[in-house]
């Protein structure tokens, strides 16, 4: 996705905390594969999501709101589509043992 259009899609977007233990590349595949088209998940080393927040923060000062969450093991899921619909497609792929509850919020 072109940079211009990343920051078009990213001026009001909802976004979905996820708290994450042992989840496995292929359950990630399997979660990123539903959301396609839905959702952007972002996750990985905490230094580096915090990166990719404040490369967006002129674009969208109100992602700094999402930056003191970002402790342990955190991913966020942001989206333009109904909260309830994407966090039923991340329970449907739920192992019980792998991923908490979704809590939600708004970026904007």
């Amino acid at each position: 996705m072109p940079m211009e259009e990343k920051a078009t899609w990213c001026s009001q977007l909802f976004y979905l905390a996820i708290v994450h233990h042992n989840v496995g590349s292929k359950q990630m595949q399997t979660i990123r594969l539903s959301l396609r088209g839905k959702a952007v998940v972002l996750m990985g080393k905490n230094t580096m999501m915090r990166k990719a927040i404040r490369g967006h923060l002129e674009n969208n000062a109100a992602l700094e709101k999402l930056l003191p969450h970002i402790k342990g093991n955190v991913g966020f899921v942001f989206t333009k589509e109904d909260l309830a619909e994407v966090r039923d497609l991340l329970l449907n792929n739920k192992e019980t043992w792998a991923l908490s509850s979704p809590r939600s919020g708004t970026c904007c």
